[in-house]
């Protein structure tokens, strides 16, 4: 009975919750979460995932902006001491200042502002997300190449593979789509320093939203014709390229080669 009252209860637009405690289970498990973990589970809704996470985080931010699901989860988890609610919209919400990661099953409608909430501040110490998101946006943010400016930005600093798919049959409602669990991960190093993401992400910027699609006429200024053609034999892309033809590790390895240049 609690279970149909619950189908009931409003969602977000996009958000489709997991028909099965046991396969929430299997992902908190999959994603390898630790008793020395604090995680967040962005739109906790139903409370599926919060429950597997319970059981195995050392504590749990559950956030919610629903007011219905957020005294639902208030009080299901009452007796859980390291299960905090949090009334609270999951783009704009506060994020742990220590070490975190976050497991969710994310508003499919929100997908992209979520990653970007999560992935664009330098300063938020985010370790792992395992996120289920619409089929479409798991393998546009996993695919290597050809390459998104996104992509790109993101996977200086992080690596993101897309681990499974998951039938839509598999959630309540029924999307129209099925979707995937898209892993993001820290790089322990990253391709591109923290003191020179903004360069990088501005040369990004100039060279997938130019007007001239070849790397040689949008970074004429930035490196010589000459310079450029090297480049292209070392780091194996065509000297006609366009900024998709080359994957985030060529990316780096070009920016690096602009900053030495204009350092000499």
């Amino acid at each position: 009975m609690a279970e149909r009252r619950a189908r009931r209860a409003p969602r977000a637009r996009g958000q489709h919750f997991l028909r099965s405690p046991r396969l929430a289970a299997t992902l908190v498990r999959d994603a390898a979460v630790e008793r020395t973990d604090v995680v967040v589970d962005l739109g906790a809704g139903s409370g599926r995932l919060t429950a597997a996470l319970a059981d195995r985080a050392g504590a749990v931010h559950a956030i919610e902006l629903d007011p219905l699901w957020v005294t639902r989860l208030r009080k299901r988890f009452a007796d859980r001491p390291n299960v905090s609610v949090i009334e609270a919209d999951a783009i704009r919400c506060s994020l742990p200042e220590a070490p975190f990661r976050v497991v969710a099953n994310v508003p499919f409608d929100h997908t992209a502002a979520i990653l970007r909430r999560l992935l664009d501040d330098l300063g938020l110490p985010l370790q792992q997300a395992d996120l289920i998101v619409e089929w479409g946006a798991a393998v546009k943010r996993s695919t290597c190449w050809p390459s998104t400016m996104l992509n790109v930005r993101w996977g200086a600093r992080y690596d993101i593979a897309l681990v499974r798919r998951l039938p839509a049959s598999l959630f309540e409602p029924k999307p129209r789509v099925d979707a995937g669990l898209l892993r993001v991960v820290r790089r322990p190093v990253a391709l591109v320093s923290d003191s020179d993401h903004q360069h990088f992400c501005a040369l990004l910027e100039k060279a997938f939203t130019g007007r001239r699609p070849e790397l040689r006429q949008t970074l004429a200024t930035c490196i010589g014709a000459r310079e450029l053609k090297r480049l292209s034999r070392e780091l194996g892309f065509p000297a006609s390229a366009t900024a998709r033809e080359l994957d985030l590790y060529q990316w780096a390895a070009l920016f690096s080669a602009i900053r030495r240049r204009r350092q000499g």
